[in-house]
This record gives C-alpha cells, structure tokens and sequence, in this order.
C-alpha cells in the first residue's frame, strides 16, 4: 500500500500570538503554496484530538451547564448522585468525570470495596503534609541524632508543598530526582533542586551497556501522596550536602541521608503523631466531601455490599469515618452510626500483604466501644473462655456491620460471599498497595484515585491549540530535516558540477538555518506548555511525547481511574464503563488522511 505525499496546509490564526513571531517568514508563508484551498489545522488533527474534542467538548458555561449541583463547591449546596439527577443523568464537569482503560460492567460487580486514606478521605497537602513534614524533621533531629550544628537550620527549614508530584524516583545514591517515560527513559532530573543538563542526564542514565531497573534498593519509587514530603525533605538535605560539606558528618552519603529520612518518617507513623493531630482537628487537615454517604447509599440501593479495608487502626478509622460521614462523636467519640454503610469493615489490614491468600495473619473482630480484639474462626465467633463480658456486650449492641482487623483476602471473600473475585470492585490511591497486587495477584476490578488529575484535564483542554501548534513544528522539523538530507546525499553522491554543487551548498545552509529556527521555537513553546502543568516536572501523565512511567502504571493495573472517589455516585450504578478505542501509530497516520491512499 502506498500512501501519496500531501501538502501541508495551515492558517496562522490557528496560533497562539506569542508563536507567530517565532516562525520565520520562509516557514510562515512557503507551506501556504498548496494544490487545493488551505484547510484550516484544527480540521486537519489526529484522530486521537477528535477523540478529545467529541468527548470533552466544552463552552464557556460548561461549569454551569450541569443539571444538579456537584459536591465541594458552596457548603449551601445539597450534594448530588446519579439518581438524584430529574433527566436521570446529566453533564459532567471534565475534571470529575470517570476514565476507562479497560471495560466493565458494573453489573456484574457484587461488592464494592474502598481504602480509606486518600481514597474515601483526601488530605489537605497544604496541612498534612506539612504536618508530616516538621514530624519528620523533629524525629531527624531529636530521634536520630543529627549533629546539632545544623539543628536550628533543619528546624527553620519550611516545605513548598506544590513542588514534588507523584511518578518521581529518587537515586539514592546518587542524590539525583528523576521523571522518566513509559519506556524508563530519563527524561526530567534534578539534583537536588539544581536541574542537571542533557548532558549530564545522557552520561548518567543513557550511556550503560546494562539498562538500569530503576527500582529497590538503589532507587525509591515516589508512588503515593504520602511520599511527597520525604522526597521534598531528602532534596533539600542533599543540597545542604553539597553547600555544606563540613557539617554533614563523615560517612553520611545522600543514601545514607535518604535511610535517615525514611526511617524518621516511620517513627512519626508508628508513634501516631501524625494520627493524633489530625483526630484532635479532622477539618483542618481533611477535605470534606458531602457526596460520599450519597454515593454509598446509592450503591447499598443497588443491591451491591460495600466494604472497607484500611491500614489504619479502629480508633483513628472510626474519627475520620465520622468526621466523613456527617456524624456527630458522643460519649467521647462513641459515635457508630457511619457502619451502616458499610456490610465489613477491616482496619489494620497491612495491605498489600492482605492481598496473598497465603498471608497467615490471624483476623480478629473488633468491639467499637473498647477496641478490644476478640479471635474469630474465620471471620465466625468463636466461644469466649472464661469472662464473657466483651463478646455479649458486642452482640447487645448490634453494630450495622462487623468490625475486624488483620486478616487476608481469603476472609474478605468468606465474609461477603464472593465466588469470583472478577465481581469485586476496589478503590483506592496506591498503584502499589492498593491496585496493583488486587488486580495482579486476585484478578479484582480497580479504580485509582488521581486527585491531581482534576486540574490536570483542565489545563489539558485549555491547552489544546498549543498542543496543535507542537504538533505542526514537529512535522515541520522532520520535513526540514528530510531536505538536509537529501541536499547532502546529492552533494555527496551526485556528483554535481561546480555551479550545481554550489547552489546545492548555499540551499543546504539555507535549511541548515531554518532547521535551528524551528528547533529553537518548538522548543520554546514545550518549555512553556511544560511549565503551565507544573514548572520542574510538567504534566503527571506525560514526559515529552511518551506517557510518563506513573501514567503507564496507571494504564496497565486501574480499569477506572479519577480525581475523587465520590465521582463515581456520578454515574449509574449499573453503568457500562467502555474504553475509547486504541490506535497505533501506523493507525493514526492512515486515519489522518483525508485523501483515498493508494492500495
């Protein structure tokens, strides 16, 4: 098959203002010559931005166009679901809609299942993180025994909570922050806070005989939300290295640094300082949400169990629970009445292990008024030997759903009577710990919660033309570069007479030129657009032209993905999620053509 050569057509006024003065006028006007009348560039796109512009089309009132209030936005405003909707479904605003990467039928999902931290309650960065910041800085000082000369600076140190994103990885040894494509190429990297050159990212990560992994020991994988104040800490420590190489002790490498920081941050965990702060406070450091219970009641309504299984212990789950769910403590936070939406409850799960069948941990059933652990068969009471007291007082109060801890999957199973682990839908915010080894090792249905990703698709689609502009310098890039070639070939081994090889010559330089002014502007205009994501590490999803290494993990474990877990009360609990269809490259290029290819 033979697909012919077409003319390029474009219209400058598909251009942003601050791109035109960057072309040069040979480029501006010498690809207006064409056989057929110009065609606009916004008609003549991939069909991957077709796909974009059908699906997310929007208006300037989009925001307003939506049939029934969404949550969040105006405390007077009733929260919505799906069902609440009088055309049974309306508009979605873009940043809150459901992503598909692989189909599934709600209906053929028995339970639905959620973590609790960052999933069912998102953290305030600004509050939490900060939180978990100084934690960590106080257990460096005072726990671990920094030298007490550079006591008052790490004490004085603050924390830019906007500048790490997820998908990093950090080169322990090497002190170095790395974003990498989908492929494990290093495409964005720091030292520190000091941006390393092409050069420098090219002789470290590019020229090895061996591919190197990328991950554990050497490497630490910057996959949760919870991990952001670490590697901001671990940056700013490397720099303090670098600068100051009199106060950081001998022996005291960036690894060695990094241990150092890792472990303080497990002390602030495992001595609840961090859980203690929130308690005290919920609303300064969680977001609230009032379409989450909707968004339960709507899918118990369908007939499907819902559960909850988290890594946090029955006293700190039962505070955030309520603080959730609208329920007011009593009696010292004695307050249940968030257990009705759920039909099991394990805290303490010790996920992902929780996830292997093989995992011999023993599951015990809570009593919510003590926290007292009562042993079970299975997930069954088992006698009580000796007082008795704990397990009557259990089954007097008559709790909406169990309480348990510890555990595996097997005892989920068991306890909702799932016969196939294909009819169990699991939400969650860790690629790792939530998503992968549910998908991978039980073959459940996953949907991630990308918090991120509500701004990340507006600016997307803000950012569109620039998008259609990157795309025309490159073409015009390759058709440069395919005249340079061409001119040396014939300079080369043509032959060509004197006058003939010095106008081949003085063509070539021409080009030469118009190449390095083109290099020059589409450069600019990705420098630009990758700093209107985010200035060092630019789109989550995307490194350059590639999907970025978290936007590939994303792809290939989540079925669903989305920014809050309350999205999905958005949708009919029956619905039939479908992924668009997927192209290859030699597919968009063919597609593209407007004109019948040769066969």
């Amino acid at each position: 098959m033979r697909i012919p050569k077409r003319h390029l057509s474009f219209s400058l006024s598909n251009f942003s203002p601050q791109l035109a003065p960057l072309l040069s006028p040979r480029l501006r006007f010498a690809s207006g010559i064409c056989a057929k009348p110009p065609r606009p560039l916004a008609n003549a796109t991939s069909p991957g931005a077709n796909q974009l512009h059908a699906r997310y089309s929007m208006d300037e009132n989009h925001e307003n166009s939506r049939l029934v209030d969404l949550p969040g936005s105006d405390g007077s405003k009733r929260p919505c679901v799906w069902s609440s909707s009088p055309e049974h479904g309306f508009k979605t605003e873009i940043g809150k809609r459901i992503f598909c990467n692989r189909s599934l039928n709600m209906k053929n999902i028995v339970a639905v299942g959620f973590d609790m931290d960052y999933t069912l309650a998102q953290y305030k960065p600004e509050t939490f993180e900060s939180l978990a910041y100084q934690g960590t800085i106080k257990k460096l000082v005072y726990d671990l025994g920094y030298p007490r000369e550079v006591v008052k600076l790490l004490l004085s140190w603050s924390f830019n909570w906007q500048y790490m994103v997820r998908g990093l990885v950090l080169d322990k040894k090497r002190g170095n922050i790395l974003k990498m494509d989908r492929h494990k190429y290093v495409k964005v990297a720091y030292h520190g806070f000091r941006e390393l050159s092409k050069e420098d990212k090219v002789g470290t990560y590019g020229n090895t005989l061996v591919r190197d992994s990328f991950d554990e020991p050497d490497y630490a994988l910057i996959d949760t939300l919870f991990s952001l104040a670490e590697a901001y800490l671990f940056a700013q420590l490397v720099d303090f290295k670098d600068c100051n190489p009199g106060m950081i002790q001998e022996g005291v490498d960036y690894a060695r640094m990094y241990k150092d920081v890792r472990a303080a941050v497990d002390l602030c965990h495992r001595d609840g300082t961090l859980k203690q702060m929130v308690a005290k406070d919920p609303k300064r450091y969680i977001n609230e949400d009032s379409s989450i219970v909707p968004m339960l009641e709507m899918l118990r309504d369908s007939g499907r169990a819902t559960f909850l299984v988290t890594n946090s212990l029955w006293d700190y789950t039962n505070i955030v629970m309520n603080f959730l769910c609208g329920s007011s403590m009593e009696d010292g936070g004695n307050n249940f009445e968030w257990l009705k939406y759920f039909d099991v409850v394990i805290t303490g799960s010790a996920k992902p292990g929780f996830f292997h069948e093989e995992n011999r941990a023993n599951l015990f059933e809570v009593v919510p008024e003590t926290g007292m652990l009562l042993n079970t068969d299975n997930g069954s009471p088992m006698p009580q030997v000796g007082d008795t007291s704990a397990r009557l007082f259990t089954e007097a109060k008559n709790h909406a759903c169990p309480v348990f801890q510890g555990g595996n999957v097997a005892h989920l199973h068991k306890l909702l009577s799932i016969e196939s682990s294909s009819q169990v839908l699991y939400v969650g915010d860790h690629i790792y710990g939530d998503i992968l080894r549910s998908k991978k090792v039980l073959g459940w249905r996953t949907m991630l919660v990308v918090p991120e990703l509500e701004k990340e698709v507006k600016l997307l689609w803000e950012s569109r033309d620039t998008r259609k502009e990157l795309q025309f310098l490159r073409s015009e890039r390759d058709r440069i570069e395919d005249e340079i070639h061409h001119l040396k070939w014939s300079l080369k081994f043509k032959n060509p007479n004197a006058d003939s090889k010095e106008k081949l010559s003085s063509e070539l330089d021409t080009w030469k030129l118009e190449r390095e002014s083109v290099r020059l502007s589409h450069q600019e205009a990705q420098r630009k657009l990758h700093q209107r994501f985010h200035e060092p590490w630019g789109q989550l999803m995307k490194t350059g032209y590639q999907n970025s290494r978290f936007a590939h993990q994303v792809e290939r474990f989540a079925c669903l993905y989305t920014s809050r877990v309350s999205n999905l009360g958005l949708y009919s609990p029956d619905k039939y999620y479908r992924p668009s269809e997927d192209f290859m490259q030699h597919e968009f290029g063919i597609m593209a053509c407007c004109e019948t290819p040769d066969i």
